[in-house]
């Protein structure tokens, strides 16, 4: 494995299948959904081991083939497929409850601990934003029917404007994924209610 891309690991990995499972959960979706939402967020990435260019597409594909041998019911190894399919802003949107809670999770985790590359000289634009987040915060408000993204980025290390130049296109999916869900996506950086 050649290192210096972002983290995709068992760290990521967790943390958007708990997430995944977390905004269902809240929401008062049944049990089951809410694990099959967890079983996409854990395998969402697996198509990173092909190639990270059409990732999601490779990785529905082995997800599928790799439940389908475990024995999992073709209607749910589907639904995990449609999610993990659907995951990546370049060619996907949500088109299920759990593809949203996927999308959901996956765009919230921006962090430092995400930087493999350690040599700050070196940073690419997308380095040094996922560095100058200390603090990433995915909040679930099943009252007001909102889901929070609360950031704290160190605007020593970058302005608040890159991380709109490097993630727009996230955000937007954000929005459209708790849309599905039929709530709101507040993005919240440094305090400041940003959308």
């Amino acid at each position: 494995m050649v290192f210096g891309y972002t983290e995709h690991s068992h760290r990521h990995i967790s943390i958007v299948s708990k997430r995944a499972g977390e905004i269902l959960q809240t929401l008062g979706y049944p049990e089951r959904t809410i694990e099959l939402a967890r079983i996409a967020g854990y395998l969402h990435d697996i198509g990173n081991c092909v190639n990270r260019t059409d990732h999601a597409h490779t990785g529905a594909i082995l997800a599928y083939n790799i439940l389908k041998d475990m024995g999992m019911r073709v209607e749910e190894r589907t639904e995990i497929m449609m999610a993990i399919g659907n995951h990546d802003e370049q060619t996907g949107t949500a088109v299920s409850d759990i593809s949203a809670a996927l999308i959901l999770a996956d765009k919230s985790d921006v962090h430092r601990n995400r930087v493999s590359n350690k040599n700050l000289s070196t940073f690419d634009i997308h380095d040094r934003v996922n560095y100058a987040v200390s603090d990433a915060e995915l909040k679930i408000d099943s009252n007001n029917r909102k889901v929070i993204l609360n950031l704290t980025i160190d605007t020593n290390i970058c302005p608040v404007l890159d991380y709109f130049e490097i993630f727009m296109d996230r955000t937007m999916m954000s929005k459209y994924a708790a849309k599905y869900l039929k709530i709101w996506f507040e993005l919240v950086i440094n305090d400041t209610k940003l959308l």
